[in-house]
C-alpha cells in the first residue's frame, strides 16, 4: 500500500518515544508502529539508531486515528483522514505529563482537562481493549504512584464513563464495568497482600455499609495501606450489619472504614454502634475509630471524614502509629 506522504519537516521537536506515545493514546507500541509501516502516519524524526521519535505533529495526526478507528472507521480510511488534520504549532503539547486539552476520549467519553496517561486509559476502556487497558493501568500506578494514578488518571476515567447521557441513561455502562473490573486487577497485582506475622490489635477493617455495593474506592484505600506494609482486613459489598460488628469483635482493628456512596447507605446509627464496640482483655478494653468514608456520609456531623483517598491513608497510618505508640513499655522499663 502507498505510504501517505509526509508533509516538509518544519523544525517541530520531536519529544515522545513510542512507548511514550502508546499510553498517551491508549494503544499498544505494536499497533503505534503497526499504524506507521501500513499507513504512514508515524513519526517524522528517528535517532541515530532509527528509532522513532513523535513531535506534537505527529501526536495530533495519531490522536486523530484513534477517535476515528473507536467510531468504526476502517484504519485504513481513518489514517488517510487524520493524515489531513489541522496539526497544532511546534512545541504546544510537550512533555508526558503535561494535562491534555478538554475534550473526549475516542468519540464518546467527556473528560475535560485531564492528564494524558488519563486520556490513554479511557480510550482503552472505550475500544474495550483489556490487554492495553492492563498495561496502561500499571504503567500510570508503577510511574505516578498509586494515589496520584487512582486521583488524576483512574478516577476520572471512571466518572466519565460512569455519566448519565441525556436521553441515552444506559451508555456506556459496559465500558463503565469493563474499566473498574480492570482496575480492581490492577489494584491488586500493584500490591499484593503481606505475609503472615503482623502484630495483631494493628489492623484496618473496611466494609461498605449494608446496602452499598460500590467497592472500588475501599480497594484502592485497601491497596495503598497495604503498599505502606499496614494490615488490612478487606470485607467488601453490603456486609450486612450484625456480619459486621461481628467481625470488629472478632478482630479488634484500629480502624473501621465505612463507605457509603449516597445518602441512602450511609447509616448513622450502624457506625456509632461500631465506633462503641470493645475488644481486648478485660481492663484494657478498647474502642476502633470509625473513619466515614464516600460521599453518602457528607453532612454527617461528629465522624471523622477524609476527604480523599490521601487523607484517609494519612488517617489510618496515625491512628496505627498512636496504638502503637500505645502498647510500647515506658522508656527504662522491660515489657513483661
Amino acid at each position: 500500500m502507498n505510504r501517505t506522504a509526509p508533509e516538509a519537516d518544519t523544525g517541530d521537536e520531536a519529544t515522545y518515544s513510542t512507548g511514550e506515545v502508546a499510553r498517551r493514546l491508549g494503544v499498544s507500541p505494536t499497533t503505534v508502529r503497526s499504524w506507521d509501516r501500513r499507513y504512514g502516519i508515524g513519526a517524522r524524526t528517528r535517532t541515530s539508531g532509527s528509532h522513532r521519535r513523535w513531535s506534537a505533529r505527529d501526536m495530533a495526526r495519531l490522536e486523530r486515528m484513534c477517535a476515528l478507528t473507536a467510531t468504526g472507521v476502517p484504519p485504513a480510511e481513518a489514517a488517510r483522514l487524520a493524515a489531513a488534520v489541522r496539526t497544532p504549532p511546534p512545541g504546544e503539547g510537550t512533555g508526558p505529563a503535561r494535562p491534555a486539552a478538554s475534550g473526549r476520549a475516542g468519540a464518546g467519553l467527556p473528560l475535560g482537562r485531564v492528564r494524558a496517561e488519563c486520556r490513554g486509559v479511557a480510550r482503552a476502556a472505550l475500544r474495550l481493549d483489556g490487554t492495553a487497558l492492563d498495561e496502561l493501568l500499571a504503567v500510570a500506578i508503577r510511574d505516578l504512584g498509586l494515589i496520584t494514578a487512582w486521583t488524576e488518571v483512574i478516577m476520572p476515567a471512571l466518572h466519565a464513563a460512569g455519566r448519565k447521557w441525556e436521553g441515552e441513561p444506559d451508555r456506556y455502562v459496559e465500558v463503565e464495568h469493563f474499566l473498574s473490573w480492570h482496575v480492581s486487577g490492577a489494584l491488586r497485582r500493584a500490591c499484593p497482600p503481606l505475609a503472615p506475622g503482623r502484630p495483631h490489635g494493628t489492623a484496618t477493617l473496611l466494609a461498605c455499609m449494608p446496602d452499598e455495593n460500590h467497592t472500588l474506592p475501599l480497594e484502592v484505600l485497601a491497596a495503598a495501606l497495604t503498599e505502606r506494609t499496614l494490615l488490612v482486613r478487606m470485607f467488601g459489598a453490603a456486609l450486612p450489619a450484625e456480619c459486621l460488628l461481628a467481625a470488629v469483635e472478632r478482630t479488634g482493628p484500629v480502624v473501621v472504614g465505612l463507605w457509603a456512596q449516597s445518602r441512602g447507605t450511609a447509616d448513622r446509627a450502624l457506625a456509632d454502634r461500631v465506633a462503641h464496640t470493645e475488644w481486648g482483655p478485660r481492663g484494657a478494653r478498647r474502642k476502633p475509630a470509625v473513619l466515614a468514608l464516600g460521599p453518602g456520609w457528607a453532612g454527617a456531623t461528629g465522624l471523622a471524614r477524609p476527604p480523599g483517598l490521601a487523607e484517609a491513608v494519612a488517617a489510618v497510618e496515625s491512628r496505627v502509629a498512636l496504638f502503637t505508640a500505645g502498647r510500647r513499655p515506658p522508656p527504662g522499663r522491660s515489657p513483661r
